[in-house]
């Protein structure tokens, strides 16, 4: 099936079964996500990781919560402590989670409680392949990722890696949701489009929540 033209942009969207993007749903907090981010990134600042295998990822990152996704020469993992400042991340803003927890239970399921945010920043050309979130404990809990700023194209692939992706246009404010059947499904961002965003200039940040312990 060819999944190039992008799907409307107007309605909730269903990807499989437990997977969703919920259309505009943090739109009305974006003022107050992007002054809670400050702080964040203020006490840990953006960083470009590196990957088992060594190589760069054109994705900056940082991180908020009880722990924070990180990657190196020894592997990918979570830890309670930024390894650049070897200081505990910053909290998780109220405002996030409350958000994430607001967006899983739209999506069905309740009782979401994130214990670790992945910020991620893009520039244009950065992109994200195709992979699967297998790092946390608990892999019943869903994933909430959250768009900001320059529209995205997000990959949404099968449990498979050669399964073909669905590719579907995410805007500022949209949040997809995806977890029970669909939680293992491989997914990434297409490289991303240079323009302008009234709010982030040339850049996108995906908020990513996630059950780690």
């Amino acid at each position: 099936m060819n999944f190039e033209l992008f799907e409307d942009e107007a309605t909730d969207l269903p990807l499989g079964e437990g997977a969703v993007v919920l259309r505009g749903f943090a739109r009305p907090l974006d003022d107050a996500l992007l002054a809670a981010l400050g702080p964040v990134v203020e006490a840990a600042p953006f960083r470009h990781l590196v990957t088992p295998g060594g190589w760069r990822m054109s994705v900056a990152m940082t991180n908020c919560g009880r722990v924070g996704w990180v990657s190196d020469r020894s592997g990918y993992r979570y830890d309670r402590v930024d390894p650049e400042s070897r200081q505990r991340w910053p909290a998780m803003p109220a405002v996030f989670g409350d958000l994430a927890a607001r967006a899983a239970a739209e999506a069905g399921f309740a009782d979401f409680a994130p214990e670790a945010c992945l910020i991620n920043l893009y520039s244009p050309g950065a992109r994200l392949s195709l992979h699967q979130d297998r790092d946390e404990a608990n892999l019943d809990a869903p994933i909430v990722s959250v768009s900001l700023g320059l529209p995205a194209t997000f990959l949404f692939g099968g449990a498979k890696r050669a399964d073909q992706p669905r590719r579907v246009s995410l805007t500022h404010g949209d949040v997809v949701v995806w977890g029970g059947a669909s939680r293992m499904a491989y997914h990434g961002v297409a490289p991303l489009a240079d323009g302008v965003h009234p709010l982030l200039g040339r850049r996108r940040i995906n908020l990513t929540f996630r059950k780690a312990l």
